[in-house]
């Protein structure tokens, strides 16, 4: 990490050797447009971070400082984000974040499952041998202590621990839940299953996987070379975890036991969210304003971090502002805020308002501009008095809606002081 973050990161020890593989290669198609020059770890989240800051955030506070991130899909964006974000390490050889390419080994092709791309990286792991794998995604919002799960994982005598979060029963449908009995052991996993089976301890809910896992490092090895040479996916969570939990020790660790400092008593416990629509995007962005949000990003203890951005404070000149995050170096100029997150070095003209909105990096809102339930990608140039969420069919007819009515703008070519910016370049 940069200077001016190092001191504020909790470092423990977790008292285990631990290799992170963070899955960062994720197409993120339900994202569109928004993934069509990234991939989903890749885009912007919060007003100043990438959804990827947020699992090696978890990693970093929590002590493991070996990671390797691996990339595939239009991971160009998202490298140049870790070289900027996420340097750490140097001179000792156990402390880094590394990305991986697929490095065309094994069967000579791009990654063909989560499980494939670790098969791939074995060599990674043998050299750094560890006695933990932990395999991670890097498209979630959360916060977790990672050395919870590990001691759990110990305690049990696991030799795979799955991370896995209570969901209400008619809501499971929609999910991978596992079955597990009353000592957390799974013993069936069923992929959107018609009558899920509730935990053992609450009628009311099921274990939903998060596609979180801890590996013995030599169970890892010998799983992934058998399932080399079968047909299948190559996924964990649909070839790899249903033939393990016949033949091994694989548990279920829940998510809303982990306790992380710092947290608030109005945030929601164990606050995690698969944001891969556009509609779950938003409103994970919905859930972090108010003076009593389900995620507070204000957390000293438990920090998440990204990279520094050198502009001056958020500035307001007669402003309006509701229940709104306001990224670092925007300018927001008589205009009204309400319930919307915006992103650094924005500028809001006089007469304009934004309502429900997210606004990411670099964008301009010309006056008397008015937009609701709006989602713009970077560096977009809003013309003065245009409205943008309030005809539905015009709207669709212009940009990008889902169903539940939200106007999405891909990324804009405007970027201030330098013209217009190439549309087929990065980020």
């Amino acid at each position: 990490m940069t200077g001016s973050t190092e001191g504020r990161l909790l470092l423990k020890k977790t008292g285990h050797r631990v290799l992170a593989m963070i899955m960062a290669g994720g197409k993120g198609e339900r994202l569109m447009p928004l993934t069509e020059l990234r991939s989903k770890p890749a885009v912007p989240f919060g007003g100043k971070y990438r959804i990827v800051d947020f699992v090696l955030s978890n990693f970093l506070n929590s002590g493991v400082m070996a990671m390797y991130v691996l990339v595939q899909y239009r991971s160009q964006s998202l490298i140049e984000h870790l070289r900027r974000a996420w340097r750490i390490g140097g001179r000792i050889k156990e402390q880094f974040i590394t990305v991986v390419p697929p490095q065309m080994k094994a069967r000579g092709g791009w990654y063909e499952g989560t499980a494939d791309a670790v098969y791939h990286n074995l060599n990674l792991i043998r050299d750094f041998s560890p006695d933990l794998v932990a395999v991670f995604g890097a498209d979630h919002i959360y916060r977790m202590d990672i050395n919870q799960m590990i001691e759990f994982h110990r305690a049990k005598k696991a030799e795979v621990t799955v991370a896995a979060l209570p969901v209400p029963l008619h809501a499971a449908t929609g999910f991978g839940i596992i079955e597990a009995g009353v000592d957390g052991r799974i013993a069936g996993f069923a992929e959107k299953p018609k009558s899920p089976k509730p935990m053992p301890d609450d009628a009311e809910h099921a274990y939903s996987s998060m596609g979180n896992y801890l590996f013995d490092a030599e169970l890892l090895n010998t799983v992934l070379e058998e399932d080399a040479s079968k047909r299948g996916t190559h996924d964990f969570g649909r070839d790899i975890i249903p033939r393990l939990i016949k033949r091994h020790r694989v548990m279920a660790y829940n998510f809303r036991e982990n306790s992380v400092p710092g947290v608030k008593p109005y945030e929601e416990r164990g606050y995690w969210r698969d944001v891969g629509t556009l509609d779950a995007y938003w409103q994970a962005h919905m859930d972090m304003l108010g003076a009593a949000p389900l995620l507070d990003l204000r957390n000293e203890e438990w920090p998440i971090l990204t990279d520094t951005f050198d502009g001056p404070t958020a500035s307001f000149a007669r402003a309006t502002i509701e229940d709104s995050l306001v990224g670092q170096g925007s300018l927001i100029n008589d205009a009204k805020i309400r319930r919307s997150v915006i992103g650094r070095n924005v500028h809001i003209e006089h007469g304009a308002e934004i309502d429900e909105c997210v606004i990411a990096d670099g964008a301009k809102i010309g006056s008397k501009a008015r937009l609701r339930r709006v989602i713009a990608d970077r560096f977009n140039d809003i013309s003065e008095s245009e409205e943008i969420g309030f005809a539905r069919e015009a709207d669709k007819n212009r940009y990008q809606t889902t169903e539940s009515g939200l106007v999405v703008l891909p990324r804009g070519t405007f970027q201030r002081g330098h013209g217009v910016i190439p549309p087929g370049s990065r980020r």
